[in-house]
């Protein structure tokens, strides 16, 4: 399918809301529905329809955003999502990448060499293609762009510089993101965009992988099969988070693709925190902190306090609680429609922190809250293959992986060996029986034989019962008790 023209109607960011009017209650009756948001390379007519008809459930008449009235109404942004990911995981889009953006990974000077070696091979395709490198390879000796230059005449008007403010207001300029480095060089990107999100394509080059689904060594044909045959792109739920003071004032807002975090910190005491759900309390977490995670954090923090694994597709909020005081207090999975918030009480002993993504660490005084739900901007992912998520967690995780049996022979001794190798039995097919062996059927015939007059010379779990029912007393002078009217015991010594 073809890529749907960029719309400025429905792809802009919406205007900046004023949320320092906003109260501290939770009410959901306080937030605005968001539609949908994704970059424009990512549209095709069937994208297109089903945004359009989430649009027009959020909308009025006169195409501005309908005030919440209700969970079911809130749920809506989240659904919407959802719909356009699951069609999305479907289709195939064509990306047409006249721009790609480099994101390297910051402190290692080898990976520099990488970024130089990519941007060689893209600047001497057919195709002018726009390559994006970080700002601060510019003026880098290992990069030598002065030699790229010479080497690459399109290099004047086809190699560019990316930074943190051109990346955050101008999120179209790119078609596609590639990524060098491990899972942590994907969140920096999450943090670089903090709206629409071009298509990401990770190359692993980290110690762990799970969102790096992509091999390196034959980054040339990845490369080309996603500039040339199009993409099927998997849409990673994110969360809107925003910090509020005791007076309800937004402190700060932020897009987070693994977790939200609220902790003790340095504190010495367990944290109180109180967690609420569409404006009702579901409880007092007495703990370390608690983990506030999407389907994408399951496998980073979560993980390691005992959270679920939670595939992305499925849509959830994992909320897991870290060295809980309660043993009680088990890991739990919410509805992406639900706004919770996170809330420090005034009668708490001690501040909390919260830190996103593992980012911006804050500190939370007494009354401070956060609010958490799903964002209207989701983090779209080049996919790798239909089993990429299954095939990360058994390669990080070993994830339900075994030894196979080994043979017993590997225990024997070079004479056993010898013995068994030259058995009859080892090269007749007519004396591969067994020497111990059992089945089902002889349990059977055991069982029946007791049926048929025979008495077995052990006597069975019916007899037992029956024999301390049949003793009458155990200092008595009768020794001898009948128990059935086959069978008689005549010592208890």
């Amino acid at each position: 399918m073809s890529a749907m023209p960029f719309r400025k109607d429905v792809l802009s960011p919406p205007p900046a809301k004023d949320y320092s009017r906003s109260s501290s209650s939770s009410s959901v009756n306080k937030l605005l529905r968001e539609k949908p948001m994704l970059h424009s390379k990512l549209y095709c007519d069937s994208i297109r329809n089903r945004v359009q008809s989430t649009i027009t459930k959020l909308t009025d008449e006169n195409g501005r955003i309908k005030s919440v009235s209700s969970h079911t109404e809130l749920a809506e942004t989240a659904n919407g999502v959802r719909l356009m990911a699951r069609s999305l995981s479907r289709a195939k889009i064509q990306l047409d990448a006249r721009a790609i953006m480099i994101v390297t990974k910051a402190r290692d000077n080898s990976l520099t060499f990488v970024t130089r070696e990519i941007v060689k091979w893209l600047l001497t395709r057919d195709r002018n293609i726009v390559v994006y490198v970080d700002a601060h390879l510019k003026k880098s000796k290992r990069f030598d762009a002065n030699d790229i230059h010479a080497m690459c005449p399109k290099a004047g008007h086809c190699l560019k510089y990316w930074d943190r403010k051109l990346a955050s207001t101008n999120p179209e300029l790119f078609d596609l993101v590639i990524t060098l480095g491990g899972d942590g060089t994907v969140l920096y990107v999450s943090s670089l965009f903090q709206r629409i999100v071009p298509p990401v394509m990770s190359f692993s080059m980290g110690s762990l992988g799970f969102l790096t689904n992509f091999d390196f060594g034959d980054y040339k044909e990845k490369v080309s099969d996603v500039i040339e045959k199009g993409v099927i792109a998997c849409l990673r739920m994110r969360f809107t988070c925003r910090l509020h003071d005791a007076n309800g004032k937004l402190v700060k807002e932020q897009q987070v693709l693994n977790e939200l975090v609220v902790d003790r910190g340095p504190s010495p005491f367990v944290t109180n925190l109180e967690l609420y759900g569409d404006g009702s309390l579901l409880t007092v977490a007495q703990a370390d902190g608690l983990i506030i995670a999407t389907p994408t954090g399951s496998t980073a923090y979560s993980l390691s306090a005992g959270g679920s694994l939670v595939h992305p597709g499925v849509s959830a909020i994992s909320v897991t609680p870290i060295c809980p005081h309660t043993l009680s207090f088990r890991p739990i999975l919410l509805p992406d429609g639900m706004f919770l918030k996170v809330k420090v009480p005034e009668t708490s002993r001690s501040v909390a922190w919260a830190s996103f993504d593992g980012r911006s660490r804050t500190k939370l005084d007494k009354g401070w809250y956060v609010t958490v739900y799903a964002s209207q901007y989701p983090f779209p992912t080049i996919s790798a293959s239909k089993t990429e998520y299954i095939d990360s967690v058994s390669r990080n995780l070993n994830w339900n992986e075994r030894k196979p049996q080994k043979s017993f022979t590997d225990y024997l001794s070079d004479d056993s060996k010898q013995k068994m190798d030259g058995h009859p039995a080892s090269t007749d097919p007519d004396s591969q029986s067994f020497d111990i062996d059992f089945s089902d059927d002889d349990e059977l015939r055991s069982e029946s034989g007791s049926g048929s007059g025979s008495v077995s010379s052990s006597p069975s779990a019916d007899d037992i019962d029956g024999l301390v029912m049949g003793v009458g007393s155990l200092n008595g002078t009768d020794r001898t008790t009948t128990v059935t009217s086959t069978t008689s015991v005549t010592s208890f010594d």
